[in-house]
């Protein structure tokens, strides 16, 4: 490198005066001259060759030249270069130096114009720096021409910020008229749909076009405007869920000691379930109830505990299921994937009416065999299934007994083509085989609250005060809904207490740590104390408990909302289906009907003569997405 060549140090103009080993000393402008008359301030440093690059060899006159230099504008003649460029093909779209573009453009590559010169070319929207490896050791800088779409892109957005208020007005004008330029317009729209989604809590968009910011009026707007179909849902972003599950992988089941269950434990569930969590088997003697055990892998207050703890639940909606874990762990710790499948596994010793006489806690491996509730329905008389049900009648029977109550409201299965976005919704089949699994988790929830509270230890309780029912409540659907209304909310905690619904002194939750974050904690207590290690203590239990179980109540909200979203969606896109509806309850001049095949109520006005549990036809009248509200019409 000779003295007084011009190199660039920092992206800025420096000039080489001496060198002192490996290090060459250079001098720079630290400061540059203002048009108030303050002049330049410059400066030295010793630096190595591999901090700067070479602009040219040199010799330079001075410094304060190259910065005179530097006003020159060579863009006219930097645009006829580019254009004489792409008038020859051997030269459109290849790299070329520096000094080349100076011969081409200025006649020649002189130094005290070469950092002028460089600035012009990476200002230009003609050319960009070349950043690719050469094959020429000595090429020093190099630029390649850009492409025509590349140049109309910069253009237009160089145009876009030297007009950027004029722009953004006319945006506005024409978002007042509903009549956005699309896709154009779209990127001035994302901070209505971060309010939207509650990211941010206004919007000056909103506020520029005379829009009230409301929630639903963002919504409502961004679906007018094109920017949102009409079916999509907010709701799990609005509450702050993700649509991905889990990311932190729990890695493989670890190698412990188990117990070898033997004979095979049936995994019985929709079958739309990719997630089994629970197996059950009788053996003559026991009554064994198999659940998946995450626990063995997640450890308290360790990440993926935490971030389970904030989802609280696996979010399951119609677009898929969000899962609380990482959908990766599915294969080691769902139940019957592959066999044999490890297990915290719940022995319990009955008498003749299904009352638990005994509840051992165990970590065990089993063989699991995955049935759908239509197979199981169909196989409940073999001699595997038959005791099963027969234990979860009996029981039934005995928590009925105790004051137990039992609603059964319609359900439905929503689907979404994640495509077209067509949606199917179907009344969901119950067969007794559901009812038989929903018993024997049951029991699972009673024996588990019941060795908890044995051995003392500090536990998830869930608990439900008694209803207080009317003397004549109806039959039918509105004795149903009659029920529903009675029934109190129930209370999860660290101290055991009845639950009045379930008709039982204690319960828990523990039949599913893969998809509700309560199981979880409580599997990891029952290990601990299993294990002979500390559980955790009643203060942090109830600390741990609280967070996931607000976190769950979120989680459900959502779900609702999101399930309501799709039955609209469905009605805008089967505007003409009629519907059976039942009256279920009368406030004064209104009639609320359920309408069993929607899972949905409705309330009309009006409707005179009609008695609790009268059927009437209804058909779809006014739907409102955004407020999630739809009017339905009688039919004579």
């Amino acid at each position: 490198m000779n003295k007084n060549s011009l190199v660039l140090y920092k992206n800025q103009p420096a000039v080489i005066f001496d060198r002192d080993g490996d290090k060459y000393l250079i001098r720079f402008c630290t400061q540059p001259a203002t048009p108030t008359g303050k002049k330049a301030v410059f400066g030295e440093q010793k630096v190595r060759e591999k901090d700067f690059t070479l602009l040219h060899e040199g010799p330079v006159s001075s410094l304060e030249k190259v910065l005179e230099k530097a006003e020159n504008d060579f863009s006219a003649q930097i645009k006829e270069t580019y254009e004489l460029l792409q008038s020859d093909d051997s030269t459109a779209t290849s790299p070329i130096s520096l000094s080349e573009l100076a011969e081409y453009t200025l006649g020649g590559f002189e130094a005290d114009t070469a950092w002028a010169f460089y600035s012009a070319l990476v200002k230009s929207v003609e050319f960009s720096l070349y950043t690719e490896p050469v094959q020429q050791a000595d090429a020093g800088i190099m630029f390649i021409p850009r492409n025509q779409q590349e140049i109309e892109a910069i253009n237009k957005k160089n145009y876009e910020k030297e007009h950027e208020a004029e722009i953004r007005n006319a945006f506005i004008e024409r978002l007042k008229k509903r009549e956005l330029n699309l896709p154009d317009d779209a990127k001035f729209m994302g901070e209505v749909e971060a309010f939207a989604l509650s990211k941010t809590d206004k919007s000056k968009v909103l506020q520029d076009a005379g829009i009230k910011q409301d929630i639903e009026k963002a919504h409502k707007l961004l679906i007018e405007t094109g920017i949102w179909d009409f079916t999509k849902n907010p709701y799990p972003t609005r509450y702050g869920f993700s649509f991905d599950s889990a990311k932190e992988q729990l890695g493989p089941m670890p190698e412990e000691e188990r117990v070898e269950v033997p004979g095979v434990a049936y995994a019985i569930d929709s079958e739309h379930s990719t997630d089994p969590d629970d197996a059950v088997a009788f053996d003559g003697e026991y009554l064994w109830v198999h659940i998946a055990d995450p626990a063995s892998s997640v450890a308290p207050d360790s990440t993926i505990d935490i971030a389970a703890r904030g989802r609280g639940t696996t979010l399951y909606i119609p677009e898929g299921a969000s899962r609380m874990l990482a959908e990766s762990c599915l294969e080691d710790y769902a139940l019957g994937l592959k066999n044999p499948s490890s297990a915290l596994s719940f022995r319990l010793k009955l008498d003749e009416n299904s009352q638990i006489e005994e509840c051992e806690v165990l970590k065990t491996r089993v063989n699991v065999k995955r049935l759908t509730y239509q197979t199981a329905e169909e196989q409940k008389e073999t001699p595997e299934l038959k005791p099963l049900f027969e234990i979860a009648r009996k029981n039934k029977a005995r928590r009925e007994a105790n004051g137990a109550v039992t609603i059964q409201m319609p359900e439905v299965n929503i689907s979404v083509d994640k495509e077209t976005k067509k949606v199917t919704v179907q009344p969901e089949v119950r067969y007794e085989s559901n009812d038989m699994i929903a018993e024997l988790m049951v029991m699972a929830g009673e024996g588990a609250a019941r060795f908890a509270f044995k051995n003392q230890l500090p536990f998830m309780y869930v608990s439900q005060e008694a209803p207080d029912f009317p003397d004549n409540l109806p039959d039918g659907w509105a004795g149903q809904f009659a029920r529903v209304k009675c029934m109190r909310k129930r209370s999860v905690g660290i101290t055991p207490a009845p639950h009045a619904g379930l008709g039982l002194s204690f319960y828990s939750q523990v039949t599913s740590p893969l998809r509700r974050y309560g199981d979880l904690i409580s599997h990891q207590q029952l290990r601990a104390f299993i294990e002979g290690k500390r559980p955790l203590p009643k203060d942090e239990m109830l600390e741990r408990v609280a967070a996931g179980d607000a976190a769950s109540i979120a989680a459900r909200q959502v779900s609702r909302l999101s399930e309501m979203h799709w039955k609209l969606v469905y009605l805008t896109q089967n505007p003409d289906l009629i519907f059976e509806g039942f009256c279920i309850d009368r406030r004064g001049s209104d009639t609320l009907f359920l309408i069993p095949e929607l899972d949905m109520q409705t309330t009309l006005k009006g409707c005179s003569g009609i008695k609790l549990n009268d059927s009437v036809k209804l058909k779809v009248g006014e739907i409102d997405i955004v407020k999630q509200n739809v009017n339905f019409q009688l039919q004579s």
